[in-house]
């Protein structure tokens, strides 16, 4: 067959485009995030107790699928190793969250975990130390409901986990699976920070499976607490 001459140059200039079209996309996306949240005062209940969790930047923040964008945003420049699905749609938070400093892997619970999950670990054990992120519901749900990588995370790393939430006065809830929240705005946004979650190296089926529902259901009251401090319930 005739080697079409320049093809080989056309793909790579594709290639190339493509390249600066995502990063384009992260450099814009985290402009409209800093300049969304720039207008907004931000309150936080529950941190003290996790301060020196924090400070030691050894942990894993577990937070609702619909609830990353003012999480991601407090704590850009921390390097965070997150869990980003590996679909299209995924590509476009990871892009923005790299722009903000995290280091996203790429993989799901249902599609390249246990390779993501050894890619977080790897990441992790780099210098200088660095907090894991975990989406549990994500990324197609159910909402509101913990699988298990978080923990496993956990009992191979020796990081506590930290349930963190975060809620609106004024917000968008789409009507997506995950119900998505898109504060507006000049409005207040209050964090809760909920009690961490241990889990044992040693840990079996039956500790694993108690130390996931322990989770879900600190994440489930303290998102709970900070949608009810504004008036707000979402079905869960």
């Amino acid at each position: 067959m005739e080697r079409r001459p320049g093809l080989p140059m056309t793909v790579h200039a594709a290639g190339k485009w493509e390249e600066r079209k995502w990063e384009l996309i992260g450099i814009l996306g985290k402009a409209l995030v800093n300049a969304l949240f720039a207008t907004i005062r931000v309150e936080s209940q529950g941190q003290e107790k996790v301060r020196a969790i924090l400070e030691s930047r050894r942990f894993i923040f577990a937070f609702w699928h619909s609830r990353i964008l003012l999480i991601s945003y407090l704590y850009q420049g921390w390097g965070g190793v997150i869990l980003v699905s590996a679909s299209k749609d995924g590509e476009y938070m990871a892009r923005v969250l790299k722009r903000q400093g995290h280091y996203p892997v790429r993989g799901s619970t249902s599609k390249g975990g246990l390779r993501a999950l050894a890619q977080q670990i790897r990441h992790l054990r780099m210098s200088p130390p660095r907090p894991a992120v975990v989406v549990p519901d994500g990324p197609q749900g159910p909402r509101f409901r913990a699988q298990p990588g978080v923990v496993l995370l956990a009992q191979k790393t020796g990081y506590p986990i930290v349930p963190v939430t975060y809620s609106a006065r004024r917000m968008k809830v789409f009507s997506s699976w995950d119900r998505f929240i898109l504060p507006f705005p000049f409005t207040v946004c209050k964090v809760v920070y909920g009690n961490p979650v241990s889990v044992p190296a040693d840990a079996d089926a039956a500790i694993l499976g108690a130390r996931l529902g322990l989770l879900e259901r600190e994440l489930r009251r303290v998102t709970f607490e900070a949608d009810r401090a504004f008036g707000h319930c979402i079905d869960g």
